[in-house]
């Protein structure tokens, strides 16, 4: 199915929601198939994005276009230029060990609050987010598991009962979506990375502040055959043949 087409089927998908939802679904829709487009290489680091061809190309308006290049822009994908345009960016290696090393920390201080704050209805909504990823896994979709996911460390972040964390932790697990999207394409992750939340749910149900800690920060801190892994996806993902 062509990008396209997807766009637009997105639109059509949702037309029992209200405009203000189906709006919302098409600006993240375009994201998400903008944010691939730029993981998989189809538009390489320093490319200039113009609107106009992207409308073309996805068949949107400048609105949703717009509003999507101005998310990718908060997270770090795209890099708005005054009076040149919006281009393409990509984290260094260093730059992105670096936020990899403060996510790690930030998760393992919302496992630890989570651990001795989470509410019998949190800890619930963690295990139906818990379960979701299982479905994805068992149903082989990267993709979606990648969504599940994230879900299910927003629910950590808001069972911290720390706004502050969660906002911190929230606005940097953006900036990183696109990689940790990446990452769950390295071959057996995904069930790897299952097996990781179950250690962190059993650690919270059972109000183990210092175990929950560590599993968020072994779950997320990238080193190892985890690190040469991701590094080869990324060269793999912006070289020119790739």
């Amino acid at each position: 199915i062509s990008a396209q087409h997807q766009c637009s089927a997105s639109v059509l998908s949702i037309s029992t929601r209200t405009p203000q939802m189906i709006k919302m679904s098409h600006t993240q829709r375009l994201r998400d198939l903008l944010e691939d487009a730029i993981v998989e290489g189809r538009f390489p680091p320093g490319t200039k994005l113009d609107p106009e061809a992207l409308g073309r190309e996805y068949q949107c308006s400048r609105t949703p276009i717009r509003e999507a290049l101005q998310q990718l822009a908060a997270s770090g994908m795209v890099k708005v230029v005054p009076k040149r345009g919006t281009f393409v960016t990509q984290l260094g290696v260093s730059e992105l060990v670096e936020r990899f090393e403060v996510m790690a920390e930030l998760e393992a201080m919302c496992g630890r609050l989570a651990a001795r704050r989470i509410t019998t209805q949190e800890l619930s909504e963690l295990k139906d987010a818990h379960a979701a990823c299982r479905e994805r896994l068992e149903a082989d979709d990267a993709n979606g598991y990648y969504y599940e996911n994230g879900l299910f460390h927003h629910c950590l972040y808001r069972a911290s009962h720390n706004a502050f964390l969660t906002e911190e932790a929230t606005r940097l697990h953006a900036i990183l979506k696109p990689y940790r999207r990446l990452q769950l394409h390295v071959r057996h992750r995904m069930h790897s990375s299952y097996a990781e939340h179950e250690a962190i749910v059993a650690a919270i149900e059972a109000g183990d502040a210092a175990a929950a800690e560590q599993a968020l920060k072994d779950h997320v801190h990238i080193q190892g055959e985890r690190f040469t892994d991701l590094v080869a996806n990324i060269e793999l993902a912006y070289s020119p043949t790739g």
